[in-house]
């Protein structure tokens, strides 16, 4: 659980700031691809691809491909009818021979690009299942309109059998509503929609299933449930295990043969030793071989190109355990990474000065890296939708012993930054000009430097005391992890070995940060809640949490105030320096509920802070948003790779092209990289 995601308001906000001078020509670069529903589609840039050797450009070639192998895994974990409702819509909309241009063609078209963007019939943030606004006699005439063997039919399945069985899953807004549910009161497995468990499966269940399988001494436990589907036979609970000749065979095996392509490319015999770890771990489905993996994985810092490849994050598990499928390629932005090694090099200074109490503090921080990234390929869970940044691996043991790795990424960074420029967003929701004036000269790189902190030493900060099980917050885990890092990174930002460090080129620069993670907290972020709702997403709690602690904190002295001018809302922040002090004693309270597994105060905190929304409130920031004509959430497509081979059929040179729009380059992943069957 340690990815953080951007912050769409965020990312409006640097767009005030100067444009990025590392890349040339960055004025010619079209970044909008396409536009539907509360969705902005970007693309970004791979700059300095050309300045890699033959040998590194075919190792990004063979990870990139890896990484699309993956793409049906995470369709079916998210929704068990996911991928045949999604190659039921592809087909329709690649063979329909009715009125193209007629509305009820173009919603379903919008539909289907909703489907690619959440990886399903849910929304990817919100989680929430999107309704189309295209009919149901619409969808049966469509469907069939088009040859019946273009369709995804079981053996002996009729295709009015089909069009039965998808009406409801695609129309009905009471089957299957929420995606991962994290509502207080009720059994959180039987309301999520997510694949990770089969029919009949409780939360009580699952619980008991593998509180029998730890053990309160074992120091090096592995990742309980990481990999498996939980499922019931003959009444008895058993774990179909992801693996070659498991559950996702047939996808395991691809990535595994472009894995194994990588070895007469790889830069040395650690990175080498890496991929075959995985691959191992792919063959077996043995959650100790991935622990070496991972081992390994954190331990190979001169290899300039990395990747993640598997089952990684387990933010769509609402107990916090079964890993999404998903992956990313990237190679060092050397230049840039100046700034992360300044960073972890004095990891141990930030641990020893950190608020919290001196127990919950390691007494000596291994292995922490931390470098700035160039993403060439984003797949499974990091597509379309991505992080900004990750710090892996998520096991607190090996963390602990070996240490971690911290990224930026900081090609999609600048993506989203000049997708942004000048829409409108400072001047409708920021104070004064003195915050626009602060964001315009700081906030891109404050919010760079504090994507830096979160990931490279907030994440890697702590430790659990001696026997606290590593899942004891449950459905509030991730919460409390995310609040954890971002309030790390937050009190340090205001530091002064900040600009000791020359981290920031000005002692109020953090102020920047500060206000935009405020404002964004209490106000901005509800731009993407559905109206009525409260908030479930981890990474919007924990900002509100954030956010409304402090507020209500500091109300005696008025360190923040929400201020009315001409019927609009505003933050004002009025004491920057007693808001990094209330960072700080909240950073204290969160490592204590992280540290000591503390349920109770972590359940509360929560819930009382980071999930009910100002109704009124909601409604004046929806209609203030509106009128903006802005996407609240952004995806992407990725460039695409072309081997190129000379007449002997030698590979002379990788290249790259940014050409290649949403929906073309979502239907050529569904034809090349779809080995699953319909249903698993």
């Amino acid at each position: 659980m340690k990815k953080l995601t951007l912050i769409c308001m965020a990312s409006m906000l640097m767009a005030c700031g100067a444009e990025k001078t590392s890349t040339p020509k960055i004025e010619d670069f079209k970044y909008t691809v396409d536009k539907f529903a509360d969705i902005e589609i970007l693309r970004y840039r791979v700059p300095d691809f050309e300045k890699l050797s033959l040998k590194q450009k075919e190792l990004v070639y063979y990870l990139n491909q890896a990484a699309l192998e993956g793409r049906d895994i995470l369709y079916d974990q998210n929704n068990k009818y996911n991928l045949c409702v999604r190659r039921t819509l592809e087909a329709v909309y690649v063979n329909y021979r009715g009125d193209r241009q007629s509305a009820d063609f173009t919603k379903l078209t919008t539909y289907l690009k909703r489907v690619w963007m959440g990886n399903g019939i849910h929304h990817h943030y919100s989680e929430d299942k999107f309704v189309p606004e295209f009919s149901e006699k619409f969808f049966e005439e469509a469907v069939k309109s088009i040859d019946a063997e273009k369709l995804p039919l079981s053996k002996g399945e009729t295709v009015d059998a089909l069009i039965a069985m998808l009406k409801p899953i695609i129309f009905d807004p009471a089957v299957y509503p929420k995606r991962t549910n994290q509502a207080e009161g009720v059994d959180l497995i039987r309301t999520s929609a997510n694949n990770y468990y089969g029919e009949g499966v409780s939360q009580s269940e699952v619980e008991s299933f593998y509180g029998k399988m730890k053990n309160p001494n074992d120091s090096t436990p592995v990742s309980y449930g990481l990999n498996s589907k939980l499922v019931k036979k003959d009444g008895v609970l058993v774990e179909e295990t992801y693996k070659v000749g498991g559950l996702y065979s047939a996808a395991i095996t691809k990535i595994i043969g472009w894995l194994e392509k990588t070895a007469t490319v790889t830069e040395n015999d650690k990175q080498k030793d890496v991929i075959n770890t995985l691959i191992d771990f792919y063959k077996t489905g043995n959650l100790k071989t991935y622990d070496e993996y991972s081992i390994k994985w954190v331990k190979d810092l001169a290899s300039q190109i990395d990747f993640v490849n598997g089952f990684t994050e387990t933010y769509g598990d609402p107990l916090g355990m079964k890993a999404s499928w998903e992956s990313m390629v990237n190679f060092k932005n050397i230049e840039a990474t100046k700034r992360t090694e300044i960073i972890s090099s004095n990891a141990q200074w930030f641990e020893d000065h950190s608020p919290i109490d001196p127990k919950f503090k390691k007494e000596k921080v291994k292995g922490v890296s931390a470098k700035v990234i160039t993403v060439t390929m984003l797949a499974g869970d990091c597509y379309p939708a991505t992080p900004i940044g990750v710090n892996l691996p998520n096991s607190n043991w090996i963390r602990h012993e070996y240490g971690s790795k911290s990224v930026t990424i900081e090609n999609i960074t600048e993506a989203y930054d000049q997708a942004s420029l000048g829409n409108g967003f400072a001047e409708e929701f920021i104070w004064s000009d003195v915050e626009r004036k602060r964001a315009k000269d700081f906030a891109s790189l404050t919010n760079n430097l504090h994507t830096d902190l979160h990931e490279c030493l907030g994440h890697g900060s702590g430790k659990l005391l001696p026997g606290v099980d590593p899942d004891a917050l449950k459905a509030y885990g991730s919460t409390v992890e995310e609040a954890r890092a971002d309030l790390f990174g937050l009190y340090y930002m205001g530091d002064p070995k900040i600009t000791e460090l020359r981290l920031l080129p000005d002692k109020d620069a953090y102020k920047a940060e500060y206000y935009q993670f405020i404002m964004n907290g209490l106000l901005t972020q509800l731009t993407r809640i559905q109206p009525g709702k409260n908030i479930e997403e981890a990474h919007m709690r924990n900002r509100q949490l954030i956010a409304s602690w402090v507020y209500e904190k500091g109300k005696t002295d008025k360190v923040i105030e929400m201020v009315e001018r001409n019927g609009k809302t505003f933050v004002v922040v009025n004491n920057y320096e007693k808001l990094r002090t209330l960072f700080g004693q909240l950073l204290a309270e969160i490592q204590r509920i992280k540290s000591t597994g503390d349920f109770e105060s972590g359940k509360n905190l929560v819930e009382t802070y980071g999930v009910k929304v100002n109704q009124i409130l909601h409604t004046e920031v929806l209609k203030r948003y509106k009128k903006l004509n802005l996407a609240p959430y952004r995806g992407f497509v990725n460039p695409v790779y072309t081997l190129v081979k000379n007449g002997k059929g030698e590979i002379t040179d990788v290249t790259i092209s940014y050409n290649e729009n949403y929906i073309d380059q979502h239907l050529r992943y569904s034809n090349e990289f779809s080995s699953l069957p319909t249903f698993n």
